[in-house]
């Protein structure tokens, strides 16, 4: 172990075994899980407090919940190994060896959100200003998860609250302390969840059609790309770039959200679901 002041991390990522069928359940996907119940059962609070139903929000689920599966996975293929992918796409679909990459998890959201609001007759900015403040959570159990993974690691850190995480491949990686930069990305999702349920419950501001949505994408990726300075490439390609593929796709969402808050507050956005 390394002599610099530190946090040993050697987290087994299998929190048990399932008996008789030898099927072991990751801390990741309960996590995944866990992030997803909390975040319907708020989430159906804020629709029947906004005048739409339970039910509305059981079906929104399962759109929202397939869309980031789908959108996680074709986005860590095409932005970060399509080349690999192409060459063997059955890989493509066993998503159980990982790769899943948040901006793509983010693009099957917001494609799932639209299809679920034409059929529903639903405003899309109305569901996205409501659904992003729940996936404040969700985003914060899923990078908690990727701690408990010793994944998505951060740069060599002297700083006290350094990492050393035991468990991270290659083993070179685990010889020096490094950043939690998932930590870091768990704890300002959960910031941001309260600042965006406290600017909900103030209905003059809830009421701006795209608001809480552009706040959202703004703070959330601005940090995102910020957090990338702090965190090691994923992909050897990424070595060769000025900014990394998460910067990168950062980058588009904080335009996107500034144009929805800039609508909001120039009375451009229609209030209503």
């Amino acid at each position: 172990m390394n002599t610099l002041l530190s946090i040993y991390w050697d987290v087994d990522p299998e929190a048990f075994t399932i008996p008789f069928i030898d099927w072991p359940v990751r801390w990741y996907g309960i996590l995944f899980v866990l992030g997803l119940l909390i975040s319907q059962y708020i989430l159906i609070h804020i629709f029947e407090k906004d005048g739409k139903t339970k039910k509305h929000v059981e079906d929104l689920t399962i759109y929202v919940v397939v869309g980031t599966i789908l959108g996680a996975r074709l986005g860590h293929v095409f932005f970060y190994d399509a080349a690999y992918y192409l060459a063997n796409p059955i890989e493509i679909i066993q998503i159980q060896k990982g790769g899943l990459a948040s901006h793509g998890g983010a693009i099957g959201i917001l494609t799932a959100v639209y299809l679920f609001g034409r059929k529903y007759k639903i405003s899309f900015l109305w569901i996205m200003d409501r659904i992003v403040i729940v996936t404040c959570i969700t985003g914060a159990c899923i990078r908690v998860g990727n701690l408990i993974n010793s994944e998505i690691l951060g740069k060599v850190t002297t700083l006290p609250w350094g990492f050393e995480f035991v468990n991270a491949y290659p083993p070179a990686l685990a010889m020096d302390p490094r950043h939690p930069a998932q930590l870091y990305e768990a704890i300002y999702c959960v910031i941001l969840f309260f600042i965006l349920y406290y600017f909900w419950k103030n209905k003059a501001i809830s009421k701006k059609n795209g608001f809480l949505f552009g706040l959202f994408m703004v703070v959330l990726f601005t940090l995102r790309f910020l957090d990338e300075f702090l965190k090691i490439n994923q992909e050897a390609f990424e070595n060769d770039l000025l900014l990394n593929m998460g910067q990168i796709l950062s980058i588009p969402f904080v335009i996107f959200g500034s144009i929805l808050l800039w609508r909001a507050y120039s009375g451009k956005a229609t209030a209503g679901a």
